[in-house]
């Protein structure tokens, strides 16, 4: 294994944006940065062995701060919605930014993804952690974050998270990659299967209800591999509410620290076929139904939207007002301790 590291440019405050690449003895890579601890790209060969960048990205390192759709990065101190910005813990109220609608984005404007991480090559792990002061973002506790990235000589890309804090908190940790198994085009024509017989519906504003409801006779249904777009225009409120899927699933049979496969996504057109393995709970299905207009990609393409499927391990959105729902507080007794497993093949 192989890893390098280069300056990419200067974040607004004057910070180095570094890039690592990791290649193995095969040539497949990948490459990350240190701002929102990223995923920048995902070199895998297709059917006929040619490599394939298969993780949406932006051609400027400075288009990945305040990006709309946080692509590739690591959000925090809590990924997905908190509704209305607002929770309880312990006995005292915390009011958040509300940045997306009547509610809380992934940590907000500032969120872990927006920042600049420390770095470092540890063996044959890059390693990124940061550290969130008490308030930051209007979020109690100092709070640690590290994400340890290793790729395998299997083309396997295993991401570790780690977070530590000083006072009770709440903390949901994910990675926010979008996958094209293609390269360039939409992603309609790829298939997806779910190891989830449920899934979270939401109100308008994408907030669950609280219910965890079957999938069995609805288009939300992907127990069986079928296309993602064979379903995606259906007259059905998760769908009509996110213009497309984005929607948390419950991750079949959870148990707390066991590995369990989440997903498995797969396009005929290059063969290639990604499994993901995770810890957590859920796992957000976004099909990158707000892409167009965002940032300048990679390789001079325009991302329009369909382009890329979000497939995002993490715990349950809103789950600091949900009871009900596996607890996302952090104290200083524990360690949160989750783990995801991006695998790459061909069929």
């Amino acid at each position: 294994m192989v890893i390098t590291e280069e300056k990419w440019g200067l974040s607004p405050e004057g910070k180095n944006i570094l890039l690592y690449t990791v290649t193995n003895s095969k040539g497949a890579s990948v490459k990350l940065s240190n701002i929102g601890a990223g995923i920048v790209s995902i070199n895998v060969p297709n059917k006929l062995g040619e490599l394939v960048d298969v993780a949406l990205g932006y051609e400027d390192a400075l288009s990945y701060f305040a990006d709309g759709p946080c692509a590739g990065k690591c959000p925090g101190r809590y990924a997905n919605r908190i509704a209305k910005g607002h929770f309880k813990l312990g006995n005292r109220e915390y009011k958040l930014e509300v940045n997306n609608g009547p509610n809380h984005l992934h940590g907000g404007s500032h969120g872990f993804q927006n920042q600049v991480w420390e770095s470092r090559i540890d063996g044959d792990v890059v390693e990124f952690s940061y550290f969130a002061q008490t308030g930051e973002a209007h979020y109690p506790g100092n709070m640690k974050t590290v994400v340890r990235y290793k790729w395998t000589e299997e083309n396997a890309l295993e991401l570790d998270f780690k977070a530590s804090t000083d006072e009770l908190t709440i903390v949901n940790l994910t990675n926010h990659c979008y996958f094209n198994l293609n390269g360039k085009g939409d992603i309609l024509e790829h298939t997806l299967q779910l190891n989830a017989d449920k899934y979270l519906p939401t109100d308008d504003t994408l907030i669950p209800t609280g219910e965890m409801a079957e999938v069995a006779g609805t288009p939300m249904d992907f127990r069986q591999a079928h296309r993602i777009g064979e379903r995606i225009k259906e007259d059905f409120p998760a769908l009509n509410y996110g213009k497309g899927y984005d929607a948390c699933y419950v991750i079949k049979d959870w148990e707390k620290d066991k590995l369990a496969k989440a997903a498995e996504l797969y396009s005929e057109t290059s063969g290639i076929k990604l499994e993901v393995h995770t810890t957590q709970v859920g796992v957000q299905v976004y099909t990158g139904n707000w892409l167009s207009g965002c940032p300048k990609a990679k390789y001079g393409q325009t991302y329009e939207d369909y382009y890329g499927v979000a497939l995002e391990c993490q715990h349950f959105p809103d789950s600091p007002n949900r009871p009900e729902f596996p607890s996302t507080e952090l104290s200083p007794e524990q360690e949160y301790k989750e783990k995801i497993i991006f695998a790459f093949s061909t069929k």
